[in-house]
């Protein structure tokens, strides 16, 4: 690490440290976690205490404890710590000496510059009073770095070609939105959205008066009056929160949190993941509405963004990912975790300023994702009832190891058993994906259509893939494991293409392969009927009989790329039937029924044609 430059992430609820060294940048630990709380305390007797410590007061000493200051750095202001007052600076250095000394300690040098990161709307003031706190925990910030600008410096240190990154930070307490514009080393923001007084402590705020109306209405007690408790109900919303990115619900449960009539009363709920994105709903639809803005300040459409990154612990949201990827057409970016990113940017240009060597951040990833398939009923008799669909629980550049859950409902009543079936691919039509795996659930519960099971994904470094489905209400669970869940996709294609090969050298009207009757009796002559004694032949190699049209798989393979060219200008139910002879058509030339190949691409090209004259 070169001249002691380290990249800090001063963020509203999270701050982090990190450094490069030998070209890779890492996060430090700090107190054996790289993440610090930013929040600052004192103790009773006046001990002073940073990050965790902090955070565990809050819950029981609010009054001792300070947190999201950096939604008032700049500002002419201050805050009561004990019975001192501190800018937002102090409050804010102090935060950065703690990240300073973790780093020396782990790192056995003195720290002395820093590259220190703000959000690209930050104002002068607010850029300025930044610079001082890194001046007043005794670092020289070497550079302020926007935060977009880090975290696209983390995916791509060194563009060869231009590059444009749409940036989307939902952090603690505030969000932006930028565009930025890299090319030959440059990185400069083209526009940028944002609201500092958004972020995900809104969502904890959103969360607790759900869970204190709830449980004003069963005990007649509101938990927001009491500070402790407050503070207690609020913890307990953020973790809801964070169990909810992962998995379709989460318990809340705080034994004792208040007393009524002399006796404890407890907390324990459940709440649903859609519950709580109706709660957030019209934040996260500001946040795009900025999404737009910024892209309109830069003047450039969707299609001409090449990534979507997302930064910030709150766009583990599913919620997010799934609106972006509707509005902007692409996956967002999810390799780099969204907590880290911004630090591991901040210490690349560190490492550029110090004349460094650096590469980009490489982590492991899912190239695919995974899901089941399921059942899609039709909204209206115009749309035609779906078995193929799939639900991806575990989406593609998901860093592993990954765990998620999703909820789905059986669709019949009395249904006593599902088959679960894994697939791995990115089409909704499972039919274009891969087969993984499979297993039943059985033993359910009689009950009305409806019946919800979890069905949970675990996969780990090594490709492992755990599945299990667990009935919500009795708590069945079956589950599968397979091994080499990411390498499986890869061995298929190339089973598959064996197998064409195989294929080819056996049918002579595929290639110049030799002709099987060869191996036949000499005085057999390949127009005569078989004899009765003659075993029959497999689908798999029936040859093609002598009159047989060579060009069939020719044109079978032309109309099925027809086919998928033109189907998204075709109604639903002309994908379905266009679906339907594809698959007929799939299933003939893997039987080599070059008629029924034959018949089934006649059938095709007279529904394209309607198609095209459309």
């Amino acid at each position: 690490m070169a001249d002691g430059i380290v990249g800090i992430d001063l963020g509203t609820t999270n701050s982090e440290i990190a450094v490069v060294e030998d070209g890779k940048p890492r996060v430090l630990d700090v107190d054996g976690d790289p993440i610090l709380p930013s929040m600052v305390g004192l103790t009773e007797d006046g001990r002073l205490l940073v990050g965790k410590p902090a955070r565990n007061q809050y819950v029981v000493a609010p009054e001792r404890t300070v947190k999201s200051i950096k939604r008032m750095m700049g500002e002419d202001t201050t805050v009561t710590l004990g019975s001192q007052k501190y800018r937002p600076q102090e409050i804010s250095a102090m935060i950065l000496r703690k990240l300073k000394d973790a780093a020396e300690k782990e790192l056995g040098r003195p720290v002395t510059k820093a590259v220190i990161t703000v959000p690209a709307y930050f104002n002068d003031s607010q850029r300025q009073a930044t610079r001082e706190a890194g001046e007043l925990a005794g670092l020289e910030v070497v550079r302020i770095l926007n935060e977009p600008t880090a975290a696209a410096l983390t995916y791509d240190p060194t563009p060869d070609k231009q590059e444009r990154f749409l940036v989307y930070d939902l952090g603690g307490g505030t969000f932006d939105v930028s565009i930025v514009q890299a090319e030959s080393g440059i990185f400069e923001v083209l526009s940028s959205h944002g609201d500092t007084k958004l972020g995900g402590d809104d969502f904890d705020e959103l969360l607790l008066d759900h869970l204190a109306d709830d449980f004003l209405e069963t005990y007649g007690i509101d938990l927001r009056l009491d500070r402790t408790a407050r503070a207690r109900l609020l913890r307990a919303a953020e973790n809801a929160k964070k169990a909810l990115s992962d998995h379709a619900f989460a318990k809340v449960e705080e034994e004792f949190i208040a007393e009524k009539d002399g006796v404890p009363v407890h907390l324990s709920t459940e709440i649903d993941r859609k519950d709580f994105e109706t709660l957030i709903a019209p934040l996260i639809d500001k946040t795009m509405d900025c999404v737009q803005k910024a892209l309109n300040d830069a003047r450039l459409t969707a299609a001409q963004i090449e990534k979507i990154v997302l930064v910030g612990g709150s766009t583990r949201t599913p919620m997010i990912g799934r609106l972006l990827e509707e509005r902007l057409k692409q996956s967002p970016h999810r390799e780099v975790h969204p907590d880290l990113c911004v630090a591991l940017g901040a210490a690349v240009q560190g490492a550029i300023v110090a004349k460094q060597n650096v590469s980009a951040v490489l982590v492991d990833i899912t190239p695919h994702s995974l899901g089941i398939k399921t059942l899609e009923y039709p909204d209206s008799y115009l749309t035609p009832f779906n078995e193929y669909r799939f639900a991806p629980i575990v989406r593609r550049n998901t860093p592993l190891p990954a765990s998620r859950s999703e909820a789905f409902c059986t669709v019949s009543d009395n249904q006593d058993k599902v088959d679960i079936e894994i697939f791995q691919g990115e089409s909704e039509d499972v039919r274009r994906n891969h087969r993984v795996g499979t297993f039943q659930i059985d033993g359910l519960s009689r009950v009305p259509a409806g019946n919800q099971l979890v069905v949970q994904l675990d996969m780990t470094l090594d490709g492992t893939l755990k599945v299990s489905a667990r009935e919500k209400t009795t708590g069945l669970v079956k589950q599968i494991t397979i091994d080499n869940a990411i390498a499986r996709f890869a061995l298929e294609e190339r089973d598959a293409a064996r197998e064409r090969l195989d294929r080819l050298w056996q049918d002579p009207f595929l290639g110049d392969a030799a002709d099987p009757s060869d191996d036949e009796d000499e005085g057999h002559d390949e127009d005569d009927e078989p004899s009765a004694e003659a075993p029959l032949e497999t689908p798999r190699f029936r040859a093609a009989a002598a009159g047989e049209a060579r060009s069939e798989p020719g044109q079978a393979r032309a109309a099925l790329e027809k086919a998928e060219r033109l189907r998204p200008k075709a109604t639903a139910e002309d994908q379905a039937e266009l679906d339907r002879l594809t698959e007929v058509i799939r299933s003939a030339m893997a039987a080599l029924d070059w008629a029924g190949v034959g018949k089934a691409t006649t059938e095709l090209t007279d529904v394209m044609f309607y198609l095209e004259d459309a």
